[in-house]
């Protein structure tokens, strides 16, 4: 039976989990759940997540939401997913846990910036100065710990490796949120973060068969959210 994924593209762990299938040739069906529309508030998609939220697994009679654990179930269950993702070494395995982990309170900041900085001012959400310097300073703090800890080492990628794992992958779509806000408040956050820069360069090139088709509803978004703004500048005057 073919799983089933219900997500939408502009969910960083969406696309995290939609470019790990591709890249190792797990077959599945994507539902689309616009978030946008609310829904992921239906009773339908309550039934398959109670906590309203995407990416959501179906595997026959399995049901599965969190990112992090459908990554580990895909690596764990499908034979042809190659070692680095997930290795079955244990003591790399927990600390590709540590990274998830942090990530979840720290490195997920990305998304509070973009939604303050860019989506709330382009939509006509509320939003506030002070909302956005508390979320990019919280954010500049992750980029810092990326630099100077996870990323220290020889390798290309987390912890010092070669090759990315599904660390890399979750951390790296939160990253890119970052395409959504104008260039010049990007190149001012992500500047001064050279391996960081490096990293995620590294990891969208390892992924290049699918990363820019995953991620190309950013790249409309930003388009989208830059005519908004200008519009909602422009009524004001």
């Amino acid at each position: 039976m073919c799983l089933k994924l219900y997500a939408d593209r502009m969910s960083q762990p969406s696309r995290a989990v939609i470019i790990f299938c591709k890249m190792n040739g797990i077959e599945f069906e994507e539902v689309r759940i616009d978030l946008s529309k609310r829904q992921n508030l239906t009773p339908e998609f309550i039934e398959i997540n109670p906590m309203k939220k995407v990416p959501a697994l179906v595997d026959g009679r399995f049901k599965l939401f969190e990112s992090h654990a459908i990554l580990i179930y895909l690596a764990s269950v499908f034979p042809g997913v190659a070692d680095h993702w997930y290795p079955a070494d244990l003591f790399k395995r927990a600390k590709i846990h540590s990274v998830l982990d942090w990530h979840h309170l720290n490195s997920r900041q990305a998304g509070s910036y973009v939604l303050n900085s860019t989506i709330a001012p382009a939509l006509g959400w509320p939003h506030s100065a002070v909302a956005t310097a508390e979320a990019e300073k919280a954010l500049s703090a992750s980029l810092e710990k990326l630099e100077s800890f996870w990323l220290e080492g020889s390798g290309r990628f987390l912890l010092s490796s070669s090759q990315p794992s599904i660390a890399d992958l979750s951390l790296v779509c939160e990253m890119m949120q970052l395409e959504t806000v104008n260039e010049k408040d990007r190149e001012r956050i992500l500047s001064p973060y050279k391996r960081v820069q490096k990293w995620i360069e590294a990891t969208r090139n390892a992924t290049s068969l699918h990363f820019d088709e995953v991620h190309s509803v950013l790249f409309k978004a930003k388009q989208n959210f830059n005519k908004l703004q200008a519009a909602h500048l422009h009524s004001k005057i």
